[in-house]
């Protein structure tokens, strides 16, 4: 295997893992502060954090692809201005949703992202294939076992989950498109700014903010910020380099069972049968959406050397 595909998939499952157990510190900080006060700080944080980075890096930029003069500053200011404002969409959607479930119903539902990778993918003209609409039934009934009740209603929190999943496909494709063209850490750190301010102005009306409250979410506001936003998403921008969205996907939906075993482990969070049976079909669905078109290829590549 490539070197540099062995080094992007060890950056994506670490990224995976960092996003999982923030769903807990996202939970716990919502004890104290409000969720768009949140996360302005931890998106400021997460942008402040990578100032050493980029001077570290010097100049030129070792990890900017060239480009003709000036393209690349607007190339920058676009991908920064487009990708911070998904990432403020997808991240007040998940952020108020945990308001009202549970750190694991939302890791598994945010999840879905990984199916909707590909659908989207279709109205930028990616081929898809019956792994994809396999994974998409799966992970359809899976989601209606985990938050549909008997009555056929979703609770709020579920719905602002699913709906966030759709902005995290949006902001997965983003990425993959703007991370080649241009320097991963100076994307990474305009759109960290960009959501940090958006965040900032809608809390200024919206909520109340206290000393000790700030100062009593302080540790999940340092993990979010430094861990899940400084670090992880930087990792997902300097690996989807080299990877795929599609492959990138595969190993970033162990996001789901992170986000389960930490709001198990840390916040005694339980699932019922039916609940587990719902998580268990959407992983198979994520999976089944990203596998079968390498099973596939492969399978075919045997047959035509045969």
């Amino acid at each position: 295997m490539d070197p540099r595909t062995i080094r992007s998939n060890t950056l994506l499952m670490l990224t995976a893992m960092i996003w999982g157990f923030a769903f807990v510190a996202q939970r716990i900080g919502m004890d104290h502060i409000g969720p768009f006060f949140f996360n302005g700080i931890r998106f400021a944080l997460g942008g402040l954090s990578l100032i050493p980075v980029m001077l570290l890096t010097g100049r030129p930029h070792r990890d900017e692809p060239s480009a003709p003069p000036g393209s690349g500053s607007k190339t920058l200011a676009a991908g920064g201005i487009l990708a911070g404002a998904a990432l403020f969409a997808g991240a007040s959607l998940q952020q108020v949703g945990l308001l009202y479930t549970t750190a694991g119903k939302a890791g598994f539902i945010t999840g879905l992202y990984v199916v909707l990778v590909p659908i989207i993918g279709l109205f930028w003209r990616q081929r898809s294939d019956a792994g994809t609409w396999l994974g998409a039934l799966l992970a359809a009934t899976g989601l209606y076992f985990l938050s549909v009740t008997e009555a056929f209603t979703i609770s709020f929190g579920d719905f602002l989950e699913l709906m966030g999943a759709f902005i995290w496909a949006g902001h997965v494709l983003l990425i993959g498109w703007f991370s080649p063209k241009i320097s991963a850490i100076r994307l990474s750190f305009l759109q960290f700014m960009v959501c940090s301010a958006l965040s900032l102005t809608t809390a200024a009306f919206t909520e109340t903010v206290t000393l000790a409250g700030l100062w009593g979410a302080m540790p999940a506001i340092l993990y979010g910020g430094i861990g899940s936003v400084g670090i992880a998403y930087t990792l997902q921008v300097v690996a989807q380099r080299h990877a795929r969205a599609s492959h990138a996907a595969i190993i970033l939906c162990m996001e789901s069972p992170f986000a389960a075993l930490g709001g198990w482990l840390m916040l005694d969070e339980t699932m019922t049968g039916r609940a587990l049976f719902g998580c268990s079909l959407m992983l198979m669905g994520m999976l089944a959406s990203q596998l079968y078109p390498q099973i596939f290829h492969r399978a075919a590549g045997r047959r035509s050397g045969a």
